[in-house]
C-alpha cells in the first residue's frame, strides 16, 4: 500500500489582499489566454479572489483546501456568458498556485500560459496594472 501524499501548503499569508490581487491578475491572464477575452473573465476572477482572499485570511493554507473553497463558492456562480465552468476555474486556480510554489504539474504545462506571465505568488508586483 502507498503512503498518502501530504498536502501542498502554501507559507502563511502576509498580505492575503496582495495575494488576491495576484491571483486574480494571473487568473485572468491565463482565463483571457486560454479562449477568448470576455467580460465574463473579469467577474470570475474576482469572484475567485474574494473566495481566495477570505479562505487565507480564515487561515487555509492548503492548495487543496482553498481549490474545493473556490469550486463550492463557484457552483453558485453563473457561467452562463463564459466559455468556463467551475471545475475549469478551481483547477486553473490550483495549477497557477503550484506554478507560483514553483511546484512542476505532473501532466506539464498549460501551452497558452507559461509561469513566467503570471509571476509568482509572493512577487509583491504591480498586479492591478495587469489586469487592466
Amino acid at each position: 500500500m502507498t503512503d498518502p501524499l501530504s498536502p501542498i501548503m502554501l507559507p502563511p499569508p502576509e498580505d492575503a489582499q496582495q495575494e488576491g490581487q495576484w491571483l486574480k491578475a494571473a487568473l485572468l491572464t491565463w482565463l483571457n489566454a486560454e479562449y477568448l477575452p470576455e467580460p465574463a473573465n473579469r467577474k470570475i476572477a474576482e469572484r475567485v479572489s474574494q473566495v481566495f482572499v477570505r479562505q487565507r485570511m480564515e487561515g487555509e493554507n492548503d492548495v487543496g483546501s482553498l481549490v474545493m473553497a473556490i469550486l463550492t463558492e463557484l457552483q453558485a456562480f453563473d457561467f452562463s456568458e463564459s466559455f468556463y465552468g467551475e471545475f475549469t476555474v478551481a483547477n486553473a486556480v490550483g495549477d497557477l498556485l503550484f506554478d507560483s510554489l514553483g511546484i512542476d504539474r505532473c501532466c506539464g504545462r498549460s501551452t497558452t500560459l507559461e509561469a513566467s506571465r503570471v509571476g509568482k505568488l509572493s512577487d509583491g508586483g504591480d498586479t492591478e496594472s495587469e489586469i487592466t
